[in-house]
């Protein structure tokens, strides 16, 4: 036995290899390495239950399994869209010479290194030491991302980076996710150019286009990315973030086009069929979604990668072809899986929601009703977000279509709509979940022309030298609406014209408060992964039990 380092004796390893000789010869060579415990699993399914329930240090993948639909990729992105990744685990993937292009272009962002078989066992075990020494370079900043200290955490990864030591890309790479995270666009881009003077690597040209996202220079990262895809056209990411900006620019189609390249690449992939299915179901083909939905839910219904948003959504379609059976699955379905987490607000209006289709269908008006004024009692408290709102169009519509109809609904559309039409892709997926309800539409439209023309006000009393008055009736009505926007902007006309304010630093600790407690910028469709930094903490965060 020659161990790897001092502390691998106490490392648990994953081995993920459908081959038996190929993974015993594998587990072979990590026990010669001094790996404490190895894991085997022989499919990618069963290597997907076991890391979302257990903590491994060093992870052998193999990229192609016979027999089996899911290959590693998919396995990879299936676990890092969920955060289920942490950042401590060392992730090798293994492949032949054929399969090369999809682990380097496809699989990387998931990775710490690869192999090409037939590969030594010398090969390997320079891998696995290059790659625990990179962690424990970054063993401080991965400490303070568990911490949640994550100004700090990108301060001395940043620190790293400029260090330019033997971790400085991944250390870089962090430092650029985190600034993503804290709203710092500007700071992520300077990382991102430092890595891509060293060398047009793909994932740092996606990041500087995620950047580019968040400072809403849509424009470039759209040439950005047009440009990355032109090289690397099998890279499922970047169509993710394609898809993004093409939904930001008002061009859905388009949109629904990228993000299904993304899913051809990557056929197994649940995540991606959930997001492909909730984009079909706002814009494009009800009949398409309920295909996506359906095959997300066929293939991990159960698992921690399948957000259950889908199967809200796929049930409102079977309520559509009035399909009872289907949809009393999909109400068992959620309700068992609640029970798993009791206390989630979520999941709770999930099962609320999917409860008023069922109640509907099967002729339980006053069930339905009773549930529906619940909900809606919940439309103004502080953690009822966008996605809860379109859901609850969502039913609003269908209750209008079996002629039960309510007569505050234009009451409560317009608090919808006044608290969550923050840009122009909210206020067109609300009005998707309205579809064909044409005058409840143009409620929304028209409120989200209101919250243009305040914002339009408020810019003109601060340049008439009036930037108090501003703050204050921006501040004024974000209170009555809970709209983010008009927080956001509360909040940056005070932190601009402080000085100019007497009681500034009041009314932006009033704003502060009220946009950390309320806001919700609809977070429900992510067609491409700008929240990476969110998924990498919630990664980096100790397994339950």
């Amino acid at each position: 036995m020659r161990p790897l380092d001092a502390e691998i004796d106490q490392a648990v390893a994953l081995v993920v290899d459908g081959n038996p000789a190929s993974r015993s010869v594998l587990v072979a060579m990590l026990r010669e390495a001094g790996v404490g415990t190895v894991v085997q699993a022989t499919k990618a399914q069963e290597a997907r239950r076991l890391l979302e329930h257990r903590r491994f240090d060093i992870v052998l993948c193999e990229f192609h399994f016979d027999h089996e639909t899911m290959n590693g990729q998919e396995l990879m992105d299936d676990l890092r869209q969920a955060a289920l990744l942490p950042l401590r685990t060392v992730v090798v993937m293994i492949s032949s010479e054929s399969d090369y292009g999809h682990v380097a272009e496809a699989a990387e962002a998931a990775l710490d290194a690869y192999l090409i078989k037939p590969h030594t066992e010398a090969a390997l075990r320079e891998r696995l030491v290059q790659a625990r020494q990179r962690k424990l370079v970054l063993a401080d900043v991965i400490g303070l991302v568990e911490g949640e200290r994550f100004d700090a955490a990108a301060e001395q990864a940043r620190r790293l980076c400029e260090a330019r030591g033997p971790a400085w890309l991944p250390a870089a790479r962090i430092a650029a996710e985190l600034y993503l995270r804290l709203g710092r666009p500007a700071e992520a881009v300077q990382m991102l150019e430092a890595i891509l003077r060293t060398g047009a690597l793909p994932w740092a040209r996606l990041g500087l286009a995620r950047a580019h996202v968040e400072a809403g220079a849509v424009f470039q990262a759209r040439r950005t990315l047009e440009s990355l895809l032109g090289d690397h056209p099998g890279y499922a990411d970047a169509y993710d973030v394609m898809g993004r900006v093409l939904l930001d620019e008002g061009k859905p189609a388009q949109a629904i086009e990228a993000l299904g390249r993304a899913t051809a690449l990557t056929p197994h992939c649940v995540g991606r069929r959930v997001k492909l299915g909730l984009l079909h179901f706002y814009y494009g083909d009800p009949r398409e979604a309920l295909a996506h939905l359906d095959t997300a839910v066929r293939l991990g219904l159960n698992s921690r990668v399948f957000d259950l948003q889908g199967l809200v959504l796929q049930a409102a379609l079977q309520f559509d072809r009035r399909d009872r059976r289907a949809l009393a699955l999909a109400a068992h379905s959620i309700s068992r899986l609640r029970a798993a987490a009791a206390d989630s607000a979520r999941l709770r209006r999930f099962e609320a929601t999917v409860g008023i289709l069922l109640a509907l269908l099967e002729r339980r008006v006053p069930d339905a009703v009773a549930t529906l004024r619940r909900l809606l009692a919940e439309v103004m408290a502080p953690d009822f977000e966008f996605e809860a709102a379109c859901n609850l169009l969502m039913v609003l519509s269908r209750i209008e279509r079996v002629e039960l109809h309510l007569a505050d609904l234009a009451d409560h559309v317009d608090r919808l709509a006044a608290r969550f039409a923050v840009s122009r892709t909210t206020c067109e997926m609300l009005c998707g979940a309205l579809r064909g309800h044409y005058t409840v539409v143009e409620r929304i439209r028209a409120a989200y022309a209101g919250i243009g023309t305040s914002t339009e006000q408020a810019v003109s009393l601060t340049l008439e030298g009036r930037p108090r008055d501003a703050a204050v009736a921006l501040l004024a009505q974000a209170k009555r609406t809970l709209n983010g926007k008009l927080m956001d902007l509360a909040v940056h006309t005070l932190a601009r014209h402080g000085a100019a304010i007497a009681d500034a630093p009041a009314l932006l600790a009033e704003a502060r408060e009220l946009q950390q407690r309320c806001a919700s910028y609809g977070t429900q469709v992510r067609t491409a992964r700008i929240d990476d930094a969110r998924s990498m903490v919630a990664a980096a965060r100790p397994s339950p039990g």
